[in-house]
Order: C-alpha cells, then structure tokens, then sequence
C-alpha cells in the first residue's frame, strides 16, 4: 500500500475517531438524563461550545474526505506515485488532524487563523495533488 493511500486511511480513522466522540457525548449525555435521546437536532447547534466544536470538526472532515479520497484512489487506479505526491498526502492528512484539534480546542480569533491556515494547507496539497495526476 502506497505512502497516500496510508494517509487516506489515516484520515478515515481519524474521521471515525471524530464521529465516536460526538458519538460518547451524546450517549452519556442521553444515559444520565442531561439529554433526550431528540435533543440533537442536525444542522442546529446544540450541545455546550467545545461540544458544539467537536460536531463542526467532524462534519469538517466529512465535508473534505471525499475529495482527498478521490484524488488518493485515482492515483492508486492509475499506478500513479511520487514522493513529492505521498509528501503531500501526509502534510494534507497533518493539516486536517491539526485543523480538527485547534477547532475543537478553542473558537478564538487566533485559534481561527490558525484553522484558516491549515485548511489552507489542506487545499493547496489536493490540488497540487491533482494537478500531477492531471499532467502524468
């Protein structure tokens, strides 16, 4: 298995790991009565800040997994691999992790920026990615 589709694996697993967090606060909220088990309306923030921060983190990362997938299964459908694509798999793959943890860390001015900045990252490496898939 290539350097990238590691990656692509890694972000899965830390999407799951996202999901089983939101999924851990719900369920003990709803266990201890705190919650009804309706209480966790989609697309309406609910929950306390860093709670709330968690969800965004993860629907974050299931917003952009399927593009970074598709560029990573290309190359593995075509026999495509450089060191320079793989680099950018795991610097893609780094930013997201950073990404998550800063949002869900805090929701300040500079905590902001410094998402700002890793989805940045993240955007450059998938079309850097994709633009060498695109010229062989």
């Amino acid at each position: 298995m290539t350097a990238s589709l590691h990656c692509l694996m890694g972000f899965v697993y830390w999407t799951v790991f996202l999901v089983l967090c939101v999924a851990t606060v719900r369920i003990s909220q709803v266990a201890t009565g705190k919650a009804a088990s309706g209480d966790f309306p989609a697309g309406e923030k609910h929950g306390g800040d860093m709670y709330w921060r968690l969800n965004r983190a993860h629907a974050n990362c299931l917003e952009n997994l399927p593009i970074f997938a598709a560029v990573v299964l290309v190359a593995a459908a075509i026999g495509y691999g450089s060191d320079l694509f793989d680099n950018l798999a795991r610097v893609f793959v780094f930013a997201r992790v950073g990404q998550s943890l800063v949002h869900i860390a805090s929701a300040s001015e500079a905590a902001m920026s410094v998402r700002m900045a890793m989805y940045g990252t993240q955007v450059v490496c998938v079309v850097w990615m994709a633009l060498q898939l695109s010229m062989g």
